[in-house]
């Protein structure tokens, strides 16, 4: 009886070791597929970028009075966005802050 539940534990020992490795496997697999996904996103994005750029440039040489009028524009709504904000903050600040019990 001793011998049949060793050569079980054996036969056990043996099938999850193979599982195992398999499971190895598939997880380098799976790891190698996904940097090589990491690197094509990375090149894409990188191409999106330069075009982008050399777009942008293109279209400010072509237009130059638009693109310095259009960056005014962003400037000011930035500054108006961001003094919202700030103008915001403060007075969410006072108003939360506890009131003082004077005694």
């Amino acid at each position: 009886m001793t011998q049949s539940v060793l050569e079980q534990m054996g036969v056990q020992i043996d099938e999850t070791a193979r599982k195992a490795s398999r499971a190895a496997t598939a997880v380098a697999d799976v790891l190698e597929d996904g940097g090589g996904a990491a690197r094509r996103i990375t090149k894409q994005g990188s191409r999106a970028a330069t075009e982008l750029i050399d777009d942008s440039r293109r279209r400010v040489q072509r237009h130059p009075l638009k693109a310095v009028a259009a960056t005014f524009a962003a400037g000011i709504g930035a500054g108006a966005v961001i003094g919202w904000m700030m103008r915001h903050k403060r007075r969410c600040s006072c108003t939360d802050a506890p009131e003082k019990v004077q005694e």
